[in-house]
């Protein structure tokens, strides 16, 4: 096991078989690794290579993965964009931070819980305008 590996550090995935929890991954194509089924926001196939991100090392060495880069300042901004993105085509989208996760999934292929995130950071600069039914582009 490489004990060199840093939390958030960029590496490269190969898909496994599914298990209970998630995929089992090879790391680096050295170490064993979990990529959980909360992480994923795309389809995957075994043995596809990925790109992904240290999560956590556990005290008994087994390592978590992900396939979005690790901690906020990491993440916020592609989802701000993906967001803004969509907005600056259709002015408005049927979403908001009470919409069902399903549908923020299927439409930005992100967790509800970074879409809540990401609008609000752009509520706060005043890009957006929330509204019971809707978001509006400022």
């Amino acid at each position: 096991m490489n004990s060199e590996y840093i939390i958030g550090q960029e590496v490269r995935l190969i898909i496994g078989r599914k298990s209970d929890l998630g995929y089992n991954v090879l790391i680096n194509s050295d170490d064993e690794g979990l990529l959980f089924f909360n992480e994923v926001f795309q389809p995957l196939e075994e043995d596809i290579e990925i790109i992904g991100f240290i999560k956590k090392i556990r005290e008994d060495g087994k390592i978590d993965v992900s396939i979005r880069p690790i901690g906020f300042n990491n993440v916020i901004d592609k989802d701000c964009d993906t967001i803004l993105s969509l907005l600056k085509k259709t002015n408005s989208i049927n979403l908001n931070d009470k919409s069902d996760p399903e549908d923020i999934l299927s439409q930005f292929k992100m967790s509800k819980k970074a879409f809540k995130r990401a609008i609000g950071v752009l509520y706060k600069k005043k890009k957006i305008v929330i509204h019971k039914d809707r978001i509006d582009l400022v």
